[in-house]
Parts: structure tokens; sequence; C-alpha cells
């Protein structure tokens, strides 16, 4: 994988002018004319495109194509935690009827996409789109493979910079200041650079130490933190950065995002190496899988299994349902267990039942 995209990518968390280029070299990678970012909350959005494409979505906003348009509809309702083709939604005789595309995306000279979109416990709707010319056909699924690849660093950035508005951040306190959830910034050793006042409400989650450390109340959650700072600048790919921090009895109370600090954001936080963010998880209902598959970098596959035993179905249920052997469900659970910090079905079980979309701060 190209960590120095990767890196780029993360920049653009706190650097959002980046956006364009990046959105580029997304679309070079399934040869697309460009990409775009848009992020929703309440009534609210903000958007940035690659430079090929502003003209073009600045005319999908304002002549009202934008309010027509149910793309990113499908794309939530879908509820599948991957980029997703027009043929994911769409027969051919449905698409070429689709006012959206015959009036306004093939005379502009587009007309396939590959888009994602991803809905965090916040309320922050993001999605993430390139857009190819009609004439070069669609997106195959090996370029929908190399897009998913990045998806959660895309996850992770994108939320970030929605928060932020697509803003640039100025200094490191006001930028925990707007984030509106519990931030720390942490160095590469876990030392704590800056706090914002939302940490105040974190008494029993995060626990202070000497010399300006943390410990995380939850003991699995600190130790996936630990991993996840010790292979910052050279990630596995089983490194998991999104963990769950469980509360006293158990259930999922909060979930942290380690979002690196990269290339020239550390002009606004220093020696920082980190952002550690808390987001808040409500409610007693299964979880949808894209909020799984957001929060923890699960596979689709994975997804499907937290979800299904979230919502009570037995393994053989789930394996009946998929279509797959026991065997297979049961490598997948461990998958689950390893990426969200857990040692035992039960637990996962008790510990996704209580994940849902909350309003957040």
């Amino acid at each position: 994988m190209n960590r120095e995209l990767i890196d780029r990518i993360y920049e653009c968390s706190f650097v959002p002018e980046l956006w364009p280029d990046v959105l580029d070299e997304l679309a070079a990678l399934v040869d697309a004319r460009g990409g775009q970012l848009f992020a929703v909350r309440e009534k609210t959005m903000s958007w940035v495109t690659s430079r090929s494409l502003t003209e073009t979505f600045r005319a999908y906003l304002d002549d009202g194509w934008f309010a027509q348009c149910n793309r990113r509809v499908c794309l939530f309702s879908n509820n599948q935690p991957t980029f997703l083709s027009e043929f994911d939604f769409w027969s051919k005789e449905e698409l070429d009827n689709n006012v959206i595309y015959r009036d306004f995306f093939r005379p502009r000279g587009l007309g396939w996409s590959a888009s994602t979109g991803l809905a965090m416990p916040t309320r922050d709707n993001i999605v993430f789109t390139v857009e190819r010319d009609y004439q070069r056909g669609p997106i195959e699924k090996e370029a929908v493979d190399a897009l998913n690849a990045l998806r959660p660093h895309l996850a992770r950035a994108g939320f970030i910079a929605a928060r932020l508005s697509l803003k640039n951040a100025q200094t490191a306190n006001n930028t925990l200041a707007l984030l509106g959830m519990p931030a720390l910034l942490l160095d590469e050793w876990g030392v704590v650079i800056e706090a914002n006042d939302a940490m105040n409400e974190l008494p029993d989650a995060v626990r202070w130490r000497a010399q300006d450390r943390i410990a995380l109340g939850d003991e699995t959650a600190d130790a996936l933190l630990r991993s996840a700072l010790a292979q910052l600048d050279s990630p596995s790919p089983a490194t998991v950065n999104s963990f769950a921090l469980r509360s006293q009895t158990g259930a999922a109370a909060l979930v942290a995002h380690l979002v690196p600090v990269r290339r020239s954001a550390q002009d606004i936080f220093g020696r920082s190496s980190a952002l550690l963010v808390f987001t808040p998880v409500t409610g007693r209902k299964a979880p949808p899988v894209e909020l799984l598959r957001s929060l923890f970098d699960l596979t689709p596959s994975e997804a499907r299994v937290a979800r299904s035993l979230a919502a009570g179905e037995s393994l053989d249920d789930i394996a009946a349902t998929g279509g797959v052997t026991r065997n297979t469900v049961r490598t997948q659970l461990q998958q689950v267990m390893s990426k969200i910090g857990c040692t035992r079905q039960a637990e996962v079980t008790a510990l996704l039942s209580n994940i849902a979309l909350g309003a957040g701060r």
C-alpha cells in the first residue's frame, strides 16, 4: 500500500486545501476524472472536489440537482461498508432513465462513479466519490478494491475534516476546541502535549499518570492504544487504530480513534504524533453494519458477523444466512475479536449490542 498517499490523506485532516490533490490521486487509481468529499451535519454541508470537478459540483448544488439526486440515499440505505458503483443500486435500464444521470452527468461527459458513505455516531455523514468519464465505462471491481484498501484511512481523516468543517486548523488548542468532543494530542511515547476541556467529562475512561501520561480505564483498549502508538510510523495491516472503551459494566461507552499527525500538519501541532479523539456510543439495538465498519475497520464479512452477533444470532444462523461454513464464521469472529479487543464470543455480543447511532455532544 502507498504509505506516502496514506500520510497525505491524514495531512488533509488538518490542512483541507490539500484535499483536491489527494482526491485527484484517488481518482487516478481508478482512471476517473476526479474526486469529491462532502460532509453533512444537521442542515449544514461542507465540500471539496478535485479542481477538474469544481464547476460541475457547484452547478450540481446551485441548480438543485443535489436535492434531487438519490445516490447518497442509496449509499446510506444500502448499509454496505464499501465503495459502491451504479450497478450496486440500479439496472442499466433504471440508470438510463435516471434523470440525474441522463440530464446532468452524461451531458457533462460523466456517468460512472464509486462512492462510499460514512455514518459516524456524532451524526456526521461523510461521502467520498470518484467520478469517471461516461465513455470510459463502469468502474471495475479491482478498482473498487483499491479504494476499499484506503477506506479506513479516509474514514478517520474525513471524520476529523468534517468536525472542523473542512477549515484549516489554526493552532493545536483551537483545533481541539473545534472538534467538539474529548481529544488529546500525543507524542510518539504517549505523552500528552495538549488536551481540550471536554476531556474533563471522562474521569473514569482516561486516567492521568505521572509526566503527562495517560492510561485508558479499559485495560484492553489501553493495550491497543500502546500497540497503535508503537506502530504509528510503520503500521502493519493488523494495526488497530479505532477501538471501543468499555464502562465498568462491560458495555461500550466510547470509541477512540487514533489519527496520525502527518507532514505539514506537524507545523500546527509541533512535536505531536497523533490525535486521540473519543466519540460517544449510545443505544441498545443491533448497530448498522456501516457503523461497525466505520468504527473498527472491519471488512464487510467481519462487520456482518459482528452485527449478527449483536442482534442475538448464533454462529450457525450466521453461517446459514451467509451461505458459508461455520468454520468460516468462526474465523471471521476471531478477526473481529482481535480488532475490537475481545477474547470471548459473549464479550463481543455484550460490547457490540450497546453500540448504535447517538446524537453526540
